[in-house]
């Protein structure tokens, strides 16, 4: 293959700054798709090789694990904490706001079931093909939300949540992946 697959690489960022850290976690999820992307013509033209397999492999343990973290440091912490931030009318728009951002993460997680399917018999070596209009359709979902989180979400937590919010965001992250936070 003339340009391989891309890997892991993003900014660093850890839970000691979880708005950061979700921002680049973003950044590995746009690494991921591409991947995903590519390999519909690459299973087309060279089938389930090596590369098709470690590729697949590599997609579904980051949005197994890494990506499920992600949508629950939203849920379960950041979105809670935003809202309990807020008072009166603009609760009302934050609530909104992150309604529709969980109903982005279960359709996300909902079409994610039918790529992995796929996906998991490529690891397997089987030559199973990814439908292109599948993976295109759920990366555009996926860059769309990923696009108001960027846009809306973080910059209003940044502006809204106090140190001890943050910190409290970023124990929760670390004890969800079980690591120790370390203080700033």
């Amino acid at each position: 293959m003339s340009k391989p697959f891309p890997g892991f690489s993003a900014p660093a960022a850890g839970p000691e700054s979880p708005l950061e850290m979700l921002a680049a976690c973003h950044e590995r999820i746009r690494h991921q798709c591409a991947t995903l992307l590519r390999l519909p013509l690459h299973l087309a033209t060279h089938g389930a090789d090596e590369e098709a397999r470690a590729a697949a492999a590599q997609v579904m343990r980051y949005f197994e694990t890494s990506g499920k973290q992600h949508h629950q440091d939203e849920e379960e912490d950041l979105f809670p904490a935003l809202i309990e931030s807020m008072a009166g009318s603009d609760a009302v728009c934050l609530h909104e706001l992150t309604e529709s951002l969980q109903t982005d993460h279960h359709a996300l997680e909902t079409g994610w079931v039918a790529l992995r399917d796929g996906l998991m018999k490529i690891v397997n070596g089987g030559n199973a093909l990814i439908s292109t209009s599948d993976v295109e359709t759920w990366v555009a979902h996926y860059e769309q939300h990923i696009q108001r989180e960027e846009d809306v979400l973080l910059p209003m937590a940044a502006r809204l949540l106090s140190e001890a919010a943050l910190e409290h965001i970023g124990r929760a992250m670390c004890a969800r992946r079980g690591l120790t936070f370390l203080q700033k």
